[in-house]
Parts: C-alpha cells; sequence; structure tokens
C-alpha cells in the first residue's frame, strides 16, 4: 500500500466517523424537538441554549464533512 493509498484510506475512515457524529448530534437535535412538541418556542432557557449549541456542532461538522468531501471527490461525476 502506498502512502496516497494510506492516506485515502485515513480520509475514507475519517469521513465515515464524521457522518456517526454527524447523525448523534442530529438524533439529539431531533428528540429535544419532539421533547417540546416539535418548536423551540415550547423550550425553557437552557434548552433553547443546548438546542443551539448542538445545532452549531452540527453545522460544523456538516462544513468539515463537506470539505472533506471535495477531498474525496465524493459526489463528483465521472
Amino acid at each position: 500500500m502506498t502512502g496516497d493509498d494510506r492516506e485515502g484510506l485515513h480520509k475514507v475512515q475519517q469521513y465515515r466517523k464524521m457522518v456517526l457524529v454527524y447523525e448523534a448530534l442530529n438524533a439529539q437535535i431531533d428528540a429535544l424537538l419532539a421533547a417540546h412538541r416539535g418548536d423551540m418556542m415550547h423550550m425553557p432557557p437552557e434548552e433553547k441554549l443546548r438546542y443551539r449549541e448542538l445545532a452549531q456542532k452540527r453545522d460544523e461538522m456538516l462544513n468539515d464533512m463537506r470539505t472533506l468531501e471535495q477531498e474525496l471527490h465524493i459526489g463528483d461525476e465521472p
């Protein structure tokens, strides 16, 4: 296995981990919303803060995933 192959494999493994983290954050957000009738307006202030923190982490993870997708050429047409 060449250095490029190892690097590519490492990036794919990193991407898979990022997807799992993203999905976990999304599930936490969904659960939080479900606990409050699907509306932030029904959340107490500390839950709104938690929601915003989770959403920010999820958005940052999505941005990181998109960057790595470009490096891996995921979604590029042949």
